[in-house]
């Protein structure tokens, strides 16, 4: 694996979780690190015309660094050849990956621990990656009540029943104060160039992509051919379909969801590797005037027709609805659910059984 960042040689020993409040939240078997570091990779320089002026500085001659990503990576001892890097969903940060909500491991230490090297993603015009090259407003807007019902929590302000989050108002709290806005225009494409500027780092990698992470994910494995797998969960936009092969747009209560086409060229790209996608619970089978769920109904039934169409190209995809298969009450959130030791099992024997371990 390649890396050209500073790294810290010495030892780094996780004890365990500390919840909000400072406790513990769990007492878990030491984990030794290698090395960890942060770097940035991808994005653009934008120039102003002129000469720059010490004693009277503007804008005239100087120049802005942006649309980069920024990424934290750990690697444990014994290391696996093959790192993932995860790459969070809309209004979300790498924040998605660490502690849960509720103050337990997140996935991050969880596939650290099955000895892969984690990368965690903030996309660029998000988070620690928050210099865009394209300007954009950004608004107070009350949402904490929107996001509790298109995250699957429940139907504000009632949980579901048997939901896999800690109805807590501690959790809670944490949840909703993970929502982290954009600094400039949402651009899948400036995603997947800094992806695969990351990629090219790492070295071959899986991918791990959540929710609106799930269309820059298939971009960045078109660009670049080092993608060795992607597990996305519950990707909520961006299916790409080969040119004449696109699905008509499906209506629902939260509005109509359109799939995209690119050419059978770059489509044939995502047949070389495996590709697993999740689903959790609470997902209609069939309209409902419920936004929240009905929202996800329709991406589950885009998911079908994407999963379809790359296995009918020779392709290795597969479409996990977790219900199906016995695991209930996840949320759009499986790898931070009460459960996420459990589909961290069920994702780490997929990568085994693709000689991806």
């Amino acid at each position: 694996m390649k890396l050209s960042t500073n790294i810290l040689g010495a030892l780094v020993v996780l004890t365990g979780v500390f919840a909000a409040a400072g406790a513990f939240a769990q007492q878990a078997e030491p984990l030794a690190i290698r090395e960890q570091g942060s770097f940035f990779a991808g994005g653009s320089v934008a120039s102003t015309p002129g000469i720059y002026d010490n004693n009277a500085p503007s804008a005239e001659g100087q120049s802005l660094h942006g649309d980069h990503l920024y990424a934290f990576f750990q690697i444990p001892q014994d290391a696996r050849s093959t790192p993932i890097v995860m790459l969070h969903g809309a209004m979300q940060s790498a924040r998605s990956w660490e502690t849960t909500p509720d103050g337990r491991e997140g996935f991050q230490t969880l596939f650290l621990r099955k000895g892969y090297p984690v990368y965690l993603v903030d996309q660029p015009r998000r988070g620690r990656a928050g210099n865009s090259l394209e300007a954009a407003t950004i608004e107070p807007t009350p949402v904490d009540q929107l996001l509790f019902d298109q995250f699957r929590l429940g139907t504000w302000p009632d949980y579901f029943e048997g939901v896999q989050f800690d109805q807590g108002p501690e959790a809670l709290e944490q949840f909703l104060r993970s929502v982290t806005p954009n600094t400039g225009p949402y651009d899948p494409n400036v995603i997947a160039a800094a992806m695969s500027a990351l990629v090219d780092r790492t070295g071959p990698a899986i991918l791990f992509t959540h929710s609106q992470g799930g269309g820059p994910g298939w971009l960045t494995a078109i660009r670049n051919e080092n993608v060795r797998a992607i597990v996305a969960y519950e990707p909520g936009s961006g299916f790409a379909f080969p040119e004449g092969e696109v699905p008509e747009t499906i209506d629902s209560a939260a509005g109509p969801l359109a799939a995209e086409a690119v050419s059978l060229e770059d489509f044939q790209k995502l047949t070389r590797f495996p590709i697993l996608i999740y689903y959790g619970d609470n997902i209609p089978a069939e309209p409902t005037e419920r936004r929240g769920e009905d929202n996800w109904r329709v991406r589950l039934d885009m998911a079908r027709f994407w999963v379809e169409a790359i296995n009918r190209h020779g392709g290795d995809a597969t479409l996990v609805h977790l219900p199906e298969i016995g695991i209930t009450g996840n949320t759009h959130f499986p790898f931070s659910d009460l459960n996420n030791v459990e589909i961290a099992d069920h994702t780490a024997q997929f990568l085994a059984e693709k000689g991806l371990d």
